[in-house]
């Protein structure tokens, strides 16, 4: 039997005001997230990636359409009821380093904080071992390169055993060298069972995606299914 799709949505339309009047960011969007894997949202600048992300995370209320979380319609969710299914169930990467972490802590304090918020315990080294970033647990976050700062995000969101990521152009703001490391850990999550859900115009990390959908002027064009060497 198929395993359910992790989120569901059908008919997804966002609007925005403007000066010049109403602005669809997001038109008429059907689209299932499998529970397992990764899945690309792929497009230029302005597609409407990021603002489908948002809805997914939850921070965004979409005008149209309906969205499913592990089956459970989410939009007649309270405020609260959305802040406690983003914090135990959601694992969030955006596309700047800085703003994943909290700079006054240390490494292993970050991916003790992400656990506490979402009420679970962490092994810190155990986490930085497994996201090559071993013996750094008492640096401060200024200390590490772009790369291993997104790495060190990933990790929080291991701490928080979050059940699906969510990533917003996690390389878009890193040099190739840094933008590698990102990959590497991607494909660490997924050979892990995550569900990673990345918008991403980079097609180095768009050929990592088991599923590809690509979006232009807020459409979904359409969704590639395929195939990964092991």
């Amino acid at each position: 039997m198929p395993e359910k799709p992790i989120f569901s949505l059908r008919g997804i339309g966002v609007d925005y005001p403007t000066p010049a009047g109403i602005v669809t960011g997001v038109d008429d969007v059907s689209l299932d997230v499998p529970a397992r894997g990764m899945t690309v949202l792929a497009g230029p600048s302005g597609s409407g990636k990021s603002t489908l992300l948002r809805v997914l995370g939850l921070f965004e209320q979409p005008a149209r359409g309906t969205l499913t979380f592990q089956g459970a319609d989410v939009r007649t969710l309270r405020h609260r009821e959305r802040r406690a299914l983003r914090r135990h169930h959601l694992g969030l990467v955006f596309q700047n380093p800085a703003d994943n972490l909290l700079g006054y802590l240390t490494v292993a304090e970050n991916l003790h904080a992400a656990a506490e918020a979402a009420g679970t315990e962490c092994t810190a080294e155990d986490i930085l071992g497994q996201l090559g970033l071993h013996g750094t647990g008492d640096w401060k976050i200024a200390a590490l390169s772009g790369g291993q700062q997104q790495r060190l995000a990933f990790g929080c969101v291991l701490a928080a055993r979050s059940t699906v990521i969510l990533a917003d152009e996690p390389t878009s703001q890193l040099d190739e060298a840094s933008a590698d490391l990102v990959l590497e850990t991607l494909l660490y999550l997924v050979d892990q069972d995550f569900a990673v859900l990345a918008a991403s115009h980079d097609e180095r990390l768009i050929d990592l995606g088991a599923r590809v959908a690509r979006l232009h002027k807020g459409a979904l064009e359409g969704v590639e299914e395929r195939e990964l060497p092991a």
